[in-house]
């Protein structure tokens, strides 16, 4: 579903992406580990269309993604992003923020988009906070609207970008829980991740990167139990170590 080949991206002289190689399947669940600064994110920023790359193709369902296009819109409301900050409207309601890509974006009636709304906020177990403003939620809280407002477009694939990294300890099991509940249901869905418990438990492959390349990428038993590679071995002895 989503193809990656020889991917390079610059920012000025710093080469983050440096051809990198991968695929996602329709339904699978695919996550991406590696330390800050590997290029993980900025990955995910050009399957949204968010960057531009300079050299490779990127497609996903066959369709070229180009984030200078015209239809670079169209392809956001197919792949949707959580980001690690939540991205919440401050000025509207956890229903509103829901809402608002449906309507303004999609051109649904108000009516079913509230009625949408309102199923994805109970899905996520927030239904009694549709009318509360994002400054009166938890972090978790905030995440899951975010969740919720990504589902409401109806997505072929989600992109989390390190959902959990600014949540508080005790928060990150409500997010991770609302994750399994997507990847059970079959949601496409491509994650960058510290979360090695999760990534071993839900992912069906799991890709590190280091400096701009993937090193390695396998199933998660694989590459979290039995990785072949130097680098990989000493990142998961570091992180395990935590």
């Amino acid at each position: 579903m989503i193809r990656l080949e020889n991917i390079h991206k610059r920012f000025g002289e710093l080469e983050v992406l440096k051809g990198i190689d991968c695929e996602v399947q329709q339904g699978e669940v695919v996550c991406l580990i590696g330390a800050s600064g590997s290029g993980k994110s900025t990955l995910l920023r050009c399957v949204n269309g968010l960057e531009t790359y300079e050299e490779g193709r990127l497609t996903i369902d066959g369709n070229l993604v180009d984030a200078r296009s015209k239809d670079v819109r169209s392809l956001r409301t197919s792949v949707t992003m959580v980001f690690q900050r939540f991205n919440l409207f401050p000025h509207r309601t956890a229903l509103e923020n829901v809402t608002e890509g449906p309507i303004h974006v999609k051109g649904m009636a108000r009516s079913e988009a509230i009625e949408m709304g309102h199923e994805l906020l109970a899905r996520m177990g927030l239904d009694a906070k549709a009318h509360t403003y994002p400054d009166s939620l938890s972090g978790g809280q905030q995440q899951r609207v975010a969740i919720a407002r990504a589902l409401a477009m109806q997505p072929r694939a989600i992109l989390f970008d390190e959902p959990t990294s600014a949540l508080d300890p005790e928060l990150v099991g409500e997010v991770l829980e609302a994750m399994r509940g997507l990847a059970d249901e079959g949601m496409t869905m491509l994650v960058v991740t510290h979360e090695m418990g999760f990534a071993r438990e839900v992912s069906d492959r799991v890709l590190f990167m280091d400096q701009g390349r993937i090193v390695e990428n396998g199933s998660a038993e694989q590459v979290l139990t039995n990785p072949q590679h130097e680098r990989t071995q000493d990142f998961l002895r570091r992180v395990l170590e935590r």
